[in-house]
């Protein structure tokens, strides 16, 4: 059977925690979230969640700025109202008017919408990083006065790090929960802004981010960078080692993702936001990423590829004006470096579809060797679509040396379809050993060096030849090549299972006789059916 990473070794950051592959510790974070959900009242979910995600940023950011205040209490000659040495500690600077403890004093008080947005816009004033980020609409007429003061006394309840122990990243964790509670909430909208983190998990432990640039051309709320990251520092990394860079078209969500990156210390100066998005106006023209996380819109056909007809990045063909899922997969190959990696979240069609050319561009990526493997993922895992996914994973170089295998004219495909979970009555996730189990063999087949060897498994993986995938037209769904699974023999004779499968339907067929003769009796005795006609 497949195997992967030997039991020792750690392959996603997850695994230093106990909990569930989601993330979501089913304890204070949802006691908090469904205390907050409670105070919405009419508000939207699209609406309040700026609300709530402002004020955990907000405290946040004031527990830091207290915590470093009192370590400067205590350092000789240290001053503790200059900003300067806050910041140089990269600890934002709060003024006076921003602190959650003078906050939540005047929670009570009828303009206390206006005392949060002057504390926010006083926060813009003295981080530049943060200019134009946070949002100030508290004093909107649509917020409650009464609503916000219960809110801020709700998380004044949050620990600070301090409080928090050994677990110092509480307001981060709090913050992706909240996030995900949101996007749950939204549904269709939440998945605009938000990516499943059973699905941002399974990206990382793939690709296993751990030194060089990270991109994502439509990075939402952010998601991808946070794991990343968490992924590297798990593995002894700094920050430093793996900087993210990123894009995003919605001006909303890119503050969202801003105020994420913070609260889990993610530097995101390379975080770009414009209006026009990453295909028509490209933020990071210049850059060739070692790793490329990616969740697009499925099968846009408004992107403007009409204005694009002759890009440099259009290597295997020209994608179709009405369907962009070719255009993000050259646009992230045109950024990968010589040896990067990349996975893309894409609709399942884009495995199969030979409209409008989009199956020449896919057989040419395929020539060219850039696919490394396809894997199905099962329905209902994402919030803002039912349609079907899949998850592309691409590679520049596929015989990279250094021990690990010579990919060169080879596709694994992976059949994850009957992998996961459903948590809920319309959404499905990947358990841990869910992941584990597709990273693994993924891992394995790459010759990775501490892996365990690859062998294909009916159902689940199959190393594919480019011959065999040319055989198939170049489509490149998985259930084309994984077979079927093995099924164990119950050891009966075929005699004999015959026998009671023809028993079992005699019996059906002769309840089905008695259960035709009720209903017609009694359609017949509420005159629907004429005797004669019987």
């Amino acid at each position: 059977m497949a195997r992967g990473r030997k039991p020792e070794a750690e392959t996603q950051a997850v695994r230093k925690k106990d909990k569930k592959a989601n993330g979501a510790n089913i304890g204070f974070e949802a006691e908090l979230f469904q205390a907050a959900d409670k105070l919405r009242k009419n508000l939207e979910p699209s609406e309040y969640k700026h609300v709530v995600l402002g004020l955990i940023f907000l405290k946040y950011i004031s527990d830091a700025f207290e915590a470093h205040r009192e370590l400067l209490q205590q350092t000789p000659d240290a001053d503790v109202e200059n900003p300067d040495e806050y910041l140089q500690e990269h600890v934002f600077w709060v003024p006076q008017e921003s602190r959650w403890e003078r906050l939540r004093d005047n929670a009570r008080l009828p303009d206390i919408g206006k005392h949060i947005d002057d504390a926010m816009t006083a926060l813009e004033k003295y981080n530049e990083s943060l200019k134009g980020v946070l949002p100030k609409d508290y004093a909107h007429p649509a917020l409650d006065s009464i609503m916000l003061g219960q809110l801020l006394d709700l998380i004044s309840n949050i620990p600070t790090q301090e409080a928090a122990g050994s677990n110092k990243d509480v307001s981060g964790r709090i913050y992706a929960y909240l996030l995900s509670g949101f996007a749950g909430a939204e549904g269709r909208r939440g998945g605009e802004f938000f990516t499943p983190l059973s699905v941002v998990n399974l990206l990382v432990a793939m690709l296993e981010p751990m030194n060089g640039r990270v991109y994502d051309p439509c990075c939402g709320s952010g998601g991808m960078f946070v794991q990343s990251t968490e992924f590297a520092i798990a593995h002894g990394k700094r920050f430093d080692d793996l900087p993210v860079y990123g894009q995003e078209s919605n001006f909303t969500t890119w503050r969202l993702c801003k105020m994420n990156l913070a609260v889990r210390h993610v530097p995101s100066e390379y975080v770009i936001w414009n209006n026009e998005g990453s295909f028509h106006k490209d933020a990071h023209p210049d850059l060739r990423a070692d790793h490329v996380l990616a969740n697009p819109p499925f099968n846009v056909s408004g992107w403007g590829g009409e204005r694009l007809t002759d890009d440099v990045r259009w290597k295997y063909g020209t994608p179709p004006v009405g369907n962009a899922n070719f255009a993000w997969l050259q646009h992230i190959l045109h950024h990968m470096a010589p040896k990067g990696t990349g996975g893309v979240v894409l609709a399942n069609g884009s495995m199969s579809s030979t409209a409008s050319g989009e199956g020449d561009i896919r057989k040419a990526m395929v020539e060219g060797d850039v696919v490394d493997c396809m894997v199905a993922l099962p329905g209902q895992l994402f919030y803002s679509t039912q349609i079907p996914a899949c998850l592309w994973f691409l590679a520049k170089d596929k015989n990279p040396g250094k021990g690990r295998r010579d990919r060169r004219g080879q596709v694994l495909f992976i059949d994850a379809r009957q992998l996961g979970q459903m948590v809920d009555r319309t959404r499905r996730e990947f358990s841990k050993e869910d992941i584990d189990r597709i990273a693994e063999a993924y891992h394995a087949w790459r010759g990775e060096p501490d892996a365990n060897a690859y062998e294909d498994v009916p159902g689940f993986c199959k190393s594919a030849m480019l011959e065999e995938i040319r055989e198939h037209g170049h489509m490149l769904t998985p259930g084309r090549y994984v077979g079927v699974a093995e099924t164990e023999d119950d050891g009966l004779p075929f005699s004999e299972k015959m026998a009671a499968l023809s028993a079992t339907l005699q019996k059906q067929m002769a309840e089905s006789r008695r259960l035709d003769a009720a209903i017609i009796k009694n359609m017949t005795a509420l005159g629907f059916i004429k005797e004669e006609a019987l």
